[in-house]
């Protein structure tokens, strides 16, 4: 939720306003003796190179209502009292149908666009893939035709990309 979405507390239902907390502007309730400050804190996203086992090719995605040439990771949210691993592998099985073989962490990446933290893997699966309901297709891509895109979760695929490819000396 962006800030200027924010109108009423959560607590009292009291009007927010905004305010110098902490060194930045919040919105906190204007009530007196409600404490409560909306920190708009970033949402924990997983993501997910999805690699088939011996294909050397990545399954891309496209969301329900994405442009027709966009195509992204596998990726959802973390829910509570789920490891990012746990959460990663489990997303991969409701959009893709798939078994997560074998899982590796790549790293933690900012959205800043989203107000989003991308903690992403790399996994290797294997099966048939079958599209869950969030998707509105797929498209399996060779490793070697695979470009990173500049927002969101691109920056975890050029780093994949770099991993694969390292350069030699």
């Amino acid at each position: 939720m962006k800030t200027t979405e924010m109108i009423y507390c959560p607590r009292c239902a009291a009007t927010l306003e905004t305010r110098e907390i902490d060194g930045r502007e919040r919105r906190a309730c204007a009530a007196e003796g409600c404490d409560y400050v909306f920190w708009d804190n970033p949402t924990p996203v997983v993501a997910a190179i999805v690699e088939m086992a011996g294909t050397d090719e990545v399954i891309l995605v496209r969301n329900k209502g994405w442009p027709e040439k966009w195509l992204g990771l596998v990726s959802g949210f973390l829910e509570r009292g789920e490891t990012p691993e746990a959460a990663a592998r489990r997303e991969v099985g409701e959009e893709l149908g798939l078994t997560c073989d074998e899982t590796s962490f790549l790293g933690v990446y900012p959205f800043f666009e989203r107000n989003e933290l991308i903690l992403a893997y790399h996994v290797m699966a294997s099966g048939a893939v079958t599209m869950g309901e969030e998707l509105a297709a797929h498209k399996a891509i060779p490793v070697a035709r695979l470009k990173p895109w500049p927002f969101g979760t691109g920056p975890a695929v050029a780093d994949w990309l770099r991993r694969r490819r390292p350069t030699g000396g």
